[in-house]
């Protein structure tokens, strides 16, 4: 019997200690970020690795972190639907898949399973007149930055992610905010982060030194190719020479062919 991996906090260095040199390397992928595209804003991103223990969620997490900083309005959503993991380490309600104690917060899974969640508006202020029949998104203390928890785990993550109602919501959320961050799973144990770089600007790849194997790596770019998935470039991270462990690498040079 294999024995299930725990879900453990992610270290949210860009918000703990700032002015760190990891923190400056997420920064520096965040300027690399807004580059990448000349004729189009990007206003959505998937972060996903080929396997898993490669630092995607914490990528995700300080990414929001340093383009909140930056004065964009951000919204991080846990689409990892499977192990969520970003409640946790925001410490905010979510933990385990557990539903909601707070009036009209609900995560992920509640918008795409719940008839009257379909058509939701999404508040990130107090003061709005139509609160009670809007849904609020949980406020960190990072200012700027919100966040989706992902809501109790569903029995067919791939099969909600793959609906009209989830592009639905891609389009209403990046209207929404000055970017939306998707923390997704794996891409190639399965098939949900391809989905959903279908429907997003841009999907990033994380890797990690001595953790992704090359072959896997190569997997996942054909699976993201497959949906034809606007790869921006790779986070590979875990390097121990030197000062800089963060290391981000455009389309050009992210995977040999």
């Amino acid at each position: 019997m294999v024995k299930k991996q725990a879900v453990s906090k992610v270290n949210l260095v860009s918000e703990t200690n700032p002015f760190s040199a990891i923190a400056e390397q997420y920064r520096k992928i965040r300027t690399n970020i807004e580059f990448s595209s000349s004729d189009k804003k990007i206003k959505s991103l998937v972060i996903t690795s080929a396997s898993s223990s490669e630092g995607k969620t914490t990528t995700a997490a300080n990414l929001a972190v340093v383009f909140a900083q930056a004065g964009n309005k951000v919204l991080l959503v846990d689409a990892d639907l499977r192990r969520p993991n970003v409640a946790l380490s925001f410490e905010v309600p979510n933990v385990n898949g557990l539903s909601f104690k707070v009036p009209n917060i609900n995560g992920l899974s509640n918008y795409l399973t719940e008839e009257k969640l379909a058509d939701s508006t999404f508040l990130v202020t107090e003061s709005n007149e139509d609160q009670e029949q809007s849904t609020r998104l949980i406020e960190t203390d990072t200012e700027n930055l919100y966040l989706m928890p992902s809501g109790p785990t569903p029995p067919n993550p791939s099969e909600l992610l793959n609906s009209t109602r989830m592009r639905k919501l891609v389009d209403n959320l990046s209207n929404s905010f000055d970017l939306v961050i998707f923390d997704m799973p794996p891409v190639v144990p399965v098939t949900d982060a391809q989905i959903m770089s279908a429907y997003v600007d841009g999907t990033i790849l994380v890797a990690r030194e001595r953790v992704t194997a090359e072959r896997t790596l190569l997997e996942a770019k054909k699976l993201l190719d497959m949906v034809r998935a606007k790869i921006i470039g790779v986070v590979y991270n875990g390097k121990k020479r030197g000062n800089d462990q963060y290391h981000y690498y455009g389309t050009e040079k992210k995977v040999r062919e």
